[in-house]
């Protein structure tokens, strides 16, 4: 019979932390019966482990004193690149992780390093902040991920219950063609069950993912993260934005990413000129961020962001006005 790794891995685990465990308490903290915990056990002398048995009244199971997982052999580059990815991703929002077990992880890999680079790391985490990203990060649950990352790969279709942004619930089922990360959040794409049409859907909104037996066909060309970009910039908020842009697009997607913006070139205006559309909720932002990029622009529409330029550039004129 199979035996499953991740707990057998997740008793080790536990021994590993010190002190003598029961029989009822491993079996409580693995989910499952004692008599499986007596397997695990039994799997974890196969590779070598010593885990002593103790009898008695409190007794149960140990492991060996002097016992330790030998060190992890990275070196100084890998231990701060896997360190700062797994701390660095946890603060975006891309690691599906609380905050508990992220620090929980970083805390195991510091643990079995070599104790000169272990100390540089703590070093490095005791005098780095990290900033917060532009929205608050929303972490999907780690099954939902992966349940999906899997029939994404496979091509099976995945029975989901979704909640949309006015908290409205709904059970459909979704062809996933592919994820994508991106500032902080994770997208499925992929063909929608009650649309017909091919969906964006945020994965921290999803609950209750079952992959079903039966295959599908991704279509030709198809590109996940073209479609999540696009289908975010074309979001319905409050302000649909128009505005020409006399620049490079590599000066507007420096200020305008994808997912904010959607950028066409007016060959028929002139020489340079940019057709640049969005859906923002708040227009307060963007006087800034056109004049950031740095090139002559004409709002189409709104009239309010008109005015909201025409207001930041009168507070441009005073504040670089002599003093009286």
């Amino acid at each position: 019979m199979t035996r499953p790794t991740s707990r057998v891995l997740e008793l080790l685990d536990i021994l590993q932390s010190g002190g003598t465990r029961t029989g009822a308490e491993l079996a409580e903290r693995l989910g499952v019966d004692e008599r499986t915990v007596r397997r695990y056990v039994e799997h974890l002398y196969a590779l070598d482990v010593p885990v002593e048995s103790v009898r008695g009244r409190h007794g149960g199971y140990r492991l060996a004193p002097g016992y330790r997982m030998p060190p992890l052999m990275l070196t100084e580059d890998e231990a701060l690149a896997v360190t700062l990815a797994l701390v660095a991703g946890q603060q975006a929002g891309l690691v599906p992780l609380s905050l508990t077990a992220a620090d929980a992880a970083a805390a195991k890999l510091r643990r079995v390093l070599p104790k000169d680079v272990s100390r540089r790391l703590d070093a490095l985490l005791a005098t780095t902040s990290f900033t917060a990203p532009p929205s608050p990060p929303a972490s999907p649950e780690a099954r939902v991920l992966l349940v999906l990352a899997e029939a994404a790969r496979d091509r099976h279709p995945v029975t989901i219950g979704y909640s949309d942004r006015e908290g409205n619930r709904t059970e459909r089922t979704i062809q996933a063609y592919g994820l994508v990360a991106h500032s902080g959040r994770w997208y499925v794409a992929g063909a929608d069950s009650i649309s017909r049409e091919i969906r964006t859907f945020r994965l921290d909104r999803i609950a209750r993912p079952r992959v079903l037996g039966h295959s599908f066909s991704v279509p030709d060309g198809f590109d996940p993260a073209q479609h999540v970009l696009s289908g975010l910039a074309q979001t319905p908020w409050a302000h649909d934005v128009s505005v020409r842009i006399q620049g490079t697009l590599e000066q507007i997607r420096r200020w305008l990413p994808e997912g904010i913006a959607m950028v066409d070139n007016l060959t028929s205006a002139g020489e340079g000129w940019q057709l640049v559309r969005l859906r923002v909720q708040d227009l307060e932002w963007l006087p800034g961020i056109l004049a950031a990029i740095g090139a002559p622009f004409t709002v189409e529409r709104p009239e309010a962001l008109r005015s909201l330029v025409l207001a930041l550039g009168q507070r441009l004129i005073d504040s670089a006005s002599p003093l009286p």
